[in-house]
């Protein structure tokens, strides 16, 4: 008995295995969602991941209808935009803390994906010691 395919079925599956192989790798690398700080969202229209110092006084809750609402400022600059979340909110978030949130900017108020929420490790905020 002997098996005859065809070689074209071969090379188109081989591509798309290929193609797909690429495409995951490419979003590996990038992560998919550029990560942008407060001054750099000016004229942004898409989906980013904003990254900055939590700023003033954070207000609401975030499973509430309102949401929680807080400020984000660059970590090394004075440029800071709103923020509107909803979803968990991860027992390091405070004043001060560096947070990373997806969203989009509408009307000059950075609405973040409901759980995209996320802090950096606290490690970094301890200074280091000198031995």
């Amino acid at each position: 008995m002997s098996r005859s395919g065809s070689p074209v079925r071969l090379v188109v599956a081989l591509s798309v295995a290929a193609a797909l192989a690429v495409f995951l790798l490419y979003v590996s690398v990038t992560g998919g969602t550029p990560s942008i700080q407060p001054s750099q969202l000016k004229g942004r229209t898409g989906e980013v991941a904003l990254v900055g110092k939590v700023t003033g006084t954070p207000m609401g809750e975030g499973q509430a209808a309102q949401g929680l609402r807080f400020r984000l400022q660059d970590v090394s600059g004075s440029a800071s935009v709103p923020v509107v979340y909803r979803g968990s909110v991860p027992d390091l978030f405070k004043v001060g803390r560096e947070v990373r949130v997806e969203g989009r900017l509408r009307s000059g108020v950075f609405v973040a994906k409901r759980d995209s929420l996320r802090t950096k490790c606290p490690s970094k905020y301890t200074p280091k010691s000198s031995a």
